[in-house]
């Protein structure tokens, strides 16, 4: 659990970081620099928020990526309900504002 926390602190990092690097002239269909360090900290803790409700080898399973605070899920998982669990999980987490499940169940 602590090497899940450790490595979504440090992405989280990374991409305040870069978030810095953003431009001023941003085409309006892009995100601004403060959208980008906002997804980025959703993506973060929706991670974090998945490892501790559902459990760090399925948060390691699930991808989360997150624009303009819809969070997209990817990835598999070994049941139905365990896609259900992740899905709260992420509904859970302040700023998202809609959730899209692409998650599949292993046969």
């Amino acid at each position: 659990m602590r090497m899940v926390l450790a490595a979504v602190s440090v992405a989280l990092g990374l991409a305040l970081g870069a978030a810095g690097c953003a431009t001023q002239q941003e085409q309006p269909s892009q995100r601004t620099g403060g959208e980008f360090t906002d997804d980025a900290a959703i993506t973060a803790k929706v991670k974090s928020a998945i490892a501790s409700d559902v459990g760090a080898r399925a948060a390691a399973a699930v991808n989360v990526d997150t624009y303009k605070g819809v969070v997209s899920l990817s990835g598999f998982a070994d049941s139905k309900e365990q896609v259900d669990r992740t899905v709260k999980a992420a509904g859970k987490i302040n700023g998202v504002k809609q959730i899209k499940n692409d998650l599949r169940v292993k046969s």
